[in-house]
């Protein structure tokens, strides 16, 4: 299957799970395919035939993305290696979660989520430590007795009891045993932060040098600036000193037929996002670029705050969605 087939069907997934989903982000490089959302869940996808391909760079971008949006990074691939991914498993690249095609089906589509997560070693599942306590001591059982059964030692069967997760062999005869299930499914749509253990978020790259000039003025309105190297957007700007935290994407350049491309992809992404989105150029002929308000540099450097520089956003997407 190509890559555009395959994102097509994903695309076409997504939707018909109820997710209204952007635009494809057709540009190079990108961190991220399509943006997603249903209801209060927000999604960022990478969709790969080699999940291989999706290197550390971008995975850091797109956890920074997560958190600066209030979105779940997501990858979706078909194979790692010459092996497809298991179905009903959730892996891991770069502390993004990795699914295949049939596995975000079943979570999206039949509400079914994962149940096993990959990691260093092999297959794993959650164990619900309190339950097990719970089965164990309803049957009278030390925990030398359970550990006997489970061919393990006494300190692992305490383990598991304090949270600790097991491989799906135990998990299975744990379920044989007790004849219930003690397993709970992974949260990927929290980021799976209850079996994978991940570093903080990466730091913001430093901003093109192109782009300082516009960062300073925006930093100096009073916008937080999270610069970013894979995106259509050149930066996250956020209002911190807003209490609904007004979330601005920004991009930079002359505007050129690539820019206006730029502007229509940031419009979609921030209709799915709930984020508004401004391109700053030199010169220009319009207010707007599907919803993408213009600001040409002099005039943002003379802006005077953040309440300023939103309105300006705000009536230009305004006047074109009206026009």
């Amino acid at each position: 299957m190509s890559r555009s087939a395959l994102v097509g069907n994903v695309t076409a997934m997504l939707e018909d799970a109820g997710f209204v989903v952007s635009d494809r982000c057709a540009i190079r490089p990108k961190s991220f395919d399509i943006a997603a959302r249903r209801g209060d869940d927000l999604i960022l996808v990478k969709i790969l035939g080699n999940i291989d391909a999706f290197n550390e760079a971008t995975g850091h971008e797109m956890r920074r993305l997560g958190t600066y949006l209030e979105a779940t990074p997501l990858v979706i691939g078909l194979r790692s290696r010459d092996e497809d991914l298991k179905p009903d498993v959730t892996y891991f690249r770069h502390g993004v979660p990795v699914l295949s095609p049939d596995t975000a089906y079943n979570l999206f589509i039949e509400d079914v989520p994962p149940l096993i997560y990959a990691a260093p070693g092999g297959l794993y599942v959650n164990i619900d430590g309190d339950l097990l306590a719970d089965e164990r001591e309803d049957r009278e059982w030390s925990l030398g007795q359970l550990a006997s059964e489970l061919g393990v030692s006494r300190r692992t069967v305490s383990k598991y009891e304090d949270g600790m997760n097991a491989s799906v062999e135990v998990a299975m005869a744990l379920q044989e045993l007790f004849e219930t299930p003690l397993t709970s499914p992974v949260d990927v749509l929290e980021g799976a932060d209850d079996v994978h253990e991940t570093e903080t978020t990466p730091d913001d790259p430093d901003a093109d040098p192109d782009d300082e000039q516009v960062v300073a003025v925006l930093t100096k309105a009073g916008y937080s600036v999270h610069p970013t190297l894979r995106s259509p957007f050149k930066a996250v700007s956020r209002d911190e000193d807003d209490g609904d935290n007004d979330v601005v994407l920004t991009g930079h350049s002359k505007f050129t037929k690539a820019a206006k491309k730029r502007a229509r992809i940031m419009s979609s992404i921030g209709r799915v996002t709930h984020t508004r989105s401004v391109y700053v150029v030199e010169r220009a002929k319009q207010e707007s670029v599907d919803g993408t308000a213009l600001v040409e540099r002099e005039e943002l450097a003379e802006l005077g705050d953040v309440a300023e520089l939103q309105k300006v956003i705000r009536e230009r997407a305004e006047h074109e969605e009206a026009a």
